[in-house]
């Protein structure tokens, strides 16, 4: 047998990771930067504040607590920064099946609020069980920020949430919500499944809050210190579909 090369080893081990977690179903690798995604853009954290919309009823398939309803008027020009606080993170473009992003960080990085918004909805149980039903419990601890630009912004598989990150809760952009973790149906690899919607709360479930546009040009923007905003692709995402009950049908 020929020995395997360095760079032979790397792809071979490239590809057991996107077999992994092409099975499991939460997305494929990305090719590593190495780069800091966060560390010139992100602003320092600010203390969560009370006082957030009043609470609503939400859909039994991920909060421990109520959520709190959004904002009736978007703003625009809001700051936007990386969900993941790490020097080293990486991405793909792509997700398997539905709009999404897997962020690979180390488990224990920061995870933050990636604009001023309202903590929605909060799990802090992993009810993921690989012999029940797939998609109801797939993020394990998760959190979303009802943005004040009327967007929701999903992170699951965390490790922990922080202290203080509660339905109805006010953040800031930047702000420590938990750590990138592997709870859930992570495939047991470290990383964010970061998802972008309409705040529908109270109203879908999983098929909606796990992403419905694609986040990487907005990824993209936010570590290079853009701010590129995905106001305007949610709203005619949401005027088209509204807040379907139902799950899509498998292709």
């Amino acid at each position: 047998m020929v020995p395997l090369t360095i760079g032979r080893r790397r792809a071979y081990a490239v590809l057991l990771l996107v077999s992994m977690l092409a099975a499991g179903g939460c997305g494929a690798p990305p090719a590593p930067t190495g780069a800091d995604p966060t560390a010139a853009t992100s602003p320092t954290p600010a203390a969560a504040t009370t006082g957030g919309p009043a609470a609503t009823t939400t859909t039994p398939d991920i909060a421990d607590q109520p959520a709190a309803t959004a904002s009736p008027t978007p703003r625009k020009g809001l700051p936007h920064v990386f969900p993941v606080r790490a020097r080293k993170a990486s991405y793909h473009p792509t997700h398997s099946a539905y709009p999404g992003t897997d962020i690979f960080a180390d488990c224990g990085e920061p995870v933050v609020a990636v604009t001023d918004g309202t903590i929605g909805e909060v799990s802090r149980r992993d009810r993921y069980d690989k012999r029940g039903p797939q998609g109801p419990y797939n993020g394990g601890l998760s959190v979303s920020v009802i943005g004040d630009d009327g967007v929701r912004y999903y992170g699951s598989h965390l490790t922990e949430l922080a202290e203080g990150i509660d339905a109805g809760v006010r953040v800031r952009a930047g702000q420590r919500l938990g750590t990138v973790g592997r709870t859930g149906n992570a495939n047991n690899v470290c990383h964010l499944h970061f998802g972008i919607s309409p705040p529908c709360l109270g109203e879908d479930g999983w098929w909606i809050r796990r992403g419905v546009v694609w986040p990487a040009p907005y990824l993209d923007s936010w570590r290079k210190g853009g701010n590129r905003e995905p106001a305007a692709e949610v709203a005619a995402w949401h005027r088209e579909h509204g807040c379907p009950r139902k799950p899509p049908a498998r292709r």
